[in-house]
């Protein structure tokens, strides 16, 4: 009894300390990866579709003023493309943010844990020795 009783309590410590934790946090890095990845394929999609609506236009050229308006909408063209590429960075960013915020939280969840856990063994052993 006193030995099934030992496992279940070691085994319970081993969830809270490190196997709860652990999980949690390989869920959080799973999820943050896919959240980034989908950023990713969606600013490719977004980039090859601009290419290939520059490269369409640009075989739409067939004369003098259809060559300056195209160069007219390559300017705001550029100015399109670089406003996405600073809104995807900075939706990266955040990405980042939200990862290390969530993660802090994790590590002072476990941190909590591991110090509420040592104070139970310590009272355990405490109420242990004094049965004896």
């Amino acid at each position: 009894m006193m030995n099934t009783d030992m496992f279940t309590k070691y085994t319970e410590q081993a969830e809270k300390l490190f196997m709860g934790p652990s999980r949690s946090y390989a869920k959080l890095a799973m999820d943050y990866t896919q959240k980034v990845m989908d950023a990713q394929i969606e600013a490719a999609r977004t980039y090859t579709d601009l290419g290939m609506q520059q490269a369409r236009a640009a075989l739409d050229i067939k004369d003098p003023t259809a060559l300056q308006q195209y160069a007219e909408k390559q300017q705001e063209a550029a100015k399109n493309l670089g406003e996405r590429v600073k809104a995807d960075g900075e939706k990266v960013v955040a990405l980042n943010q939200d990862f290390a915020n969530e993660a802090r939280k994790l590590v002072e969840s476990s941190a909590q844990s591991a110090s509420e856990t040592a104070k139970e063994t310590v009272s355990a052993a405490q109420k242990a020795t004094k049965g004896n």
